[in-house]
């Protein structure tokens, strides 16, 4: 497994910069997913924004998404700039996840339909969130310029499956906008798709982009990022389908929160 592993590994710059980073993405994460999954503290947008935050500062919904993606998107065509000679993967990777956020930008914008609020701080986390591990995603690319390549070469089967990542959450976020009709607030059981097994599905593909992103990217801190997606969504979804069984009696028992027929 170990030699397998470096196959598909970039042998990177011995660099404090990278360690640490790789460190701090997967404790933040899995600090976030328990607290997700566990309820101790849930970020507040969407169905949880208001579960504690009355008193703190709030801001719509849309607004608070646009702060969450703007950022790191300004950052990502910055990096065109920045780094013009960066080679074939690099241009894969920073155009992927350039694609990856101005999708998500559209979305806020012309497909999701909001409820509720969302908390300014919640806004503030996700989006320096956002920014800091996509930026260092790119730089570390950066870093890996005039290293030896892995032996097995996956960046274009990386694309591949960055692309099922990305259309099959679109479609899933499309299936819950039409769920709510004009004027309406109230939430209802999702259904269509893989709504039929998990009640999470648009984040199980969610995890599927930034496998891709790591597929192409082939750096131990690109894998490490994926994982700590997998954290904190695996908590998330937990969160959302405990809030689902709280508030819809008839809430399908045998649909999991993100795998199929596993969790």
């Amino acid at each position: 497994m170990a030699q397998i592993f470096r196959e598909i590994v970039f042998q990177e710059p011995n660099s404090i910069f990278i360690k640490v980073m790789i460190m701090m993405n997967l404790i933040f994460s899995a600090i976030l997913g328990y607290s997700e999954g566990s309820g101790k503290q849930n970020l507040e947008y969407s169905k949880f924004w208001n579960l504690k935050s009355q008193e703190k500062a709030k801001i719509p919904s849309k607004i608070g998404m646009i702060i969450a993606y703007t950022p790191s998107l300004i950052a990502c065509l910055s990096f065109f700039w920045i780094f013009p000679n960066g080679g074939i993967r690099f241009f894969m990777l920073n155009f992927a996840i350039t694609i990856h956020l101005f999708k998500r930008l559209l979305e806020v914008l012309f497909v999701h339909k909001y409820s509720g609020a969302m908390a300014m701080n919640s806004a503030i986390t996700i989006s320096s969130s956002y920014f800091i591990a996509f930026s260092s995603l790119i730089y570390i690319q950066h870093l890996t310029k005039g290293s030896i390549e892995p032996i097995i070469d996956l960046k274009y089967f990386g694309f591949i499956v960055f692309l099922v990542g990305i259309i099959g959450n679109f479609y899933h976020h499309f299936i819950l906008s039409k769920m709510r009709k004009k004027g309406e607030s109230g939430y209802k059981i999702p259904k269509g798709g893989l709504f039929n097994l998990v009640i999470c599905p648009h984040y199980l593909l969610e995890i599927v982009t930034f496998f891709g992103f790591s597929l192409i990217s082939q750096t131990l801190f690109s894998f490490s990022s994926t994982i700590g997606t997998l954290f904190y969504l695996m908590g998330r979804s937990y969160a959302t389908r405990k809030w689902y069984l709280s508030k819809f009696e008839d809430f399908p028992r045998n649909v999991k929160a993100l795998i199929p027929f596993v969790i």
